[in-house]
């Protein structure tokens, strides 16, 4: 094991002591670990005037920083560049499908009066055959219209007028066709 006070001042050298000492040395020098990679971890906006900072951390083979960076001042306020020309509208060129690895993209012109877009759109993959069968199919179709109301179109209209005020007989006449109407919804 390496200890920094030997050979101490004034003494013979030992050549067991200082093999010792140098093993103890490459012992140390052998476990610093290899660095493969670095990353920035984080790096944080400080306010303006505060002192910047950075550390870094060994993890593995890989160091890991974090910046604290302060704001600077604010600068003076930059001279106002030309205006562009105006335009009329913008115009689509075309809608391009492309292959289903391809990345979706657009560019963008300017031929004086018109801004012109054209679009890639990758396809979507195709979808694996025969995931659902015909009994599959019609069994959801099924639960799907039990989970509906009934059609209301064995319903009379209700075409009779009404007095005015209207008498109990109407009144129970309107009773009877809202519950017609209720009961026939139901499942």
């Amino acid at each position: 094991m390496f200890d920094p006070n030997l050979p101490q001042a004034g003494t013979e050298i030992d050549a067991v002591q200082m093999r010792g000492q140098l093993n103890g040395l490459k012992t140390l020098i052998d476990a610093v670990p290899t660095l493969t990679a670095a990353q920035v971890d984080s790096t944080t906006t400080l306010p303006q005037g505060t002192p910047a900072n950075a550390s870094v951390n060994v993890v593995g083979n890989k160091l890991h920083f974090s910046f604290d960076i302060p704001q600077g001042q604010e600068g003076t306020q930059g001279v106002m560049g030309a205006q562009g020309p105006p335009f009329a509208q913008a115009v689509v060129d075309a809608v391009n499908t492309v292959d289903a690895n391809s990345p979706a993209a657009v560019s963008v012109s300017f031929d004086g009066s018109n801004v012109r877009f054209t679009f890639d759109i990758p396809r979507g993959f195709e979808g694996a055959a025969g995931e659902v069968s015909q009994a599959q199919l019609d069994s959801a179709i099924l639960n799907s219209l039990n989970g509906t109301s009934n059609n209301t179109n064995g319903i009379g209209t209700l075409d009779t007028g009404f007095a005015d005020p209207p008498t109990l007989a109407d009144l129970e006449a309107l009773r009877q066709k809202m519950n017609e109407v209720i009961l026939n919804g139901r499942r």
